[in-house]
C-alpha cells in the first residue's frame, strides 16, 4: 500500500527525476538521477503522507561498469508508516561525486564518510567529509573492485616488530 504512495507521490512531483523503480518481496527500491538526490530526499521526509524521518543506512557499491560505475545506496525508514524505502543513484567515475543529504538527517554524516572512505565518492556539501579509517594521505580506496585482493604493497607504514 505504501508502496504505491510513495511512487504515485515521486511519480507526481519529480516526474523527470526517477529513473526507475522495483519491488521485490513488498521492499521498493526508487533509482533517483543524482542531481535531483537532495530535492527528493527533502520531500519524502517532510511530506505528511510518507514521512521518511530516519537515514537507516547509506552505503556505496562498485558495479565496475563504463558509465554509472558506482551506485550509493540509502535506506530509510518511515516512523509513522513502519515501512522502508531503498533509494539509488548512479554516480561515474569521473566526475565521482553526488550532492550531500547531510542536510535533510544529519545522521548521514558518518554514513557518508565511510563510503567516501571506502569508495572515493565525494559528497558535495558534506560538512567535515574526511576519511574515518585510512589516513588521510592514503590514496587508494579499499572498496572498489580495482584495488588489489592483497592490498598495495608497502602503501601505508606498518609497526616495527
Amino acid at each position: 500500500m505504501i508502496n504505491q504512495i510513495v511512487i504515485e507521490k515521486l511519480n507526481a512531483k519529480f516526474p523527470e527525476s526517477l529513473e526507475g523503480t522495483n519491488e521485490f518481496r513488498n521492499d521498493l527500491t526508487v533509482q533517483v538521477r543524482k542531481q535531483d538526490i537532495v530535492r527528493v530526499c527533502e520531500f519524502l521526509k517532510t511530506d505528511p503522507d510518507l514521512s521518511f524521518d530516519m537515514v537507516i543506512d547509506l552505503c556505496g557499491s562498485d558495479m565496475y561498469r563504463p558509465e554509472g560505475r558506482f551506485e550509493v545506496i540509502y535506506n530509510l525508514y518511515s516512523l509513522k508508516n513502519k515501512s522502508y524505502l531503498r533509494l539509488k543513484v548512479l554516480v561515474d567515475e569521473d566526475p565521482c561525486e553526488v550532492d550531500s543529504v547531510t542536510g535533510v538527517w544529519s545522521g548521514a554524516n558518518w554514513h557518508e564518510r565511510e563510503t567516501y572512505d571506502m569508495f572515493g565518492i565525494v559528497f558535495k556539501g558534506h560538512p567535515d567529509l574526511r576519511r574515518m579509517y585510512m589516513t588521510e594521505d592514503y590514496e587508494y580506496y579499499p572498496l572498489r573492485k580495482d584495488f588489489p585482493l592483497m592490498g598495495v604493497p608497502d602503501s601505508i607504514p606498518l609497526p616495527r616488530k
